[in-house]
């Protein structure tokens, strides 16, 4: 226990709320004490629900927590496309490049939303309601191309047609 709250006082000090550390302990309850690793994952999701996106500063107190060097939990974040490294729009649209979607034309879908919206790959919009990017394997090949937005909602068969409308869609929803 005090290997926990030493650990939980670091954080803290690197900004982590107290009711984001009290999620954190939920989450890693759920393990056994040698394997708060696994835990990683969810404090990472944690963090980025509440800030918007995963900062190295937030995966340093994640570590901090957990009790793991800080590259242990980057990698985590680097490796899966689901943490936002840096802050994004309010819409984030994933269009899947892998290769079945690729001989289905993933990259012809996401060169034009990427045009539509007057954005490079990676980019986010001016006016902060798009960010765009490239995505591995999103498990759907046989509905390519497809794209998923804000990690939640899977789009298949996007057609030019198809993307235009979407993107309609959620124009018109932020606004509403």
């Amino acid at each position: 226990m005090n290997d926990t709250k030493s650990n939980s006082a670091r954080a803290d000090a690197l900004t982590l709320s107290a009711a984001t550390l009290a999620r954190f302990d939920r989450e890693v309850a759920k393990y056994p004490a040698d394997q708060r690793i696994s835990a990683v994952m969810a404090c990472l999701s944690i963090v980025q629900q509440e800030q918007g996106f995963v900062s190295r500063e937030s995966e340093d107190a994640i570590a901090a927590y957990i009790g793991v060097a800080p590259i242990a939990v980057h990698e985590v974040t680097t490796f899966y496309n689901m943490y936002n490294q840096r802050p994004v729009g309010k819409f984030k649209l994933n269009v899947c490049t892998n290769l079945p979607c690729q001989l289905r034309d993933g990259q012809t879908a996401l060169d034009h939303v990427c045009s539509k919206l007057g954005i490079e790959e990676g980019g986010t919009t001016a006016d902060g309601l798009f960010t765009v990017q490239k995505s591995e394997c999103l498990g759907a090949c046989a509905d390519s191309p497809v794209l998923l937005v804000n990690d939640r909602q899977m789009c298949s068969f996007m057609s030019e047609q198809r993307l235009d409308e979407l993107l309609d869609l959620l124009k018109t929803n932020a606004n509403a």
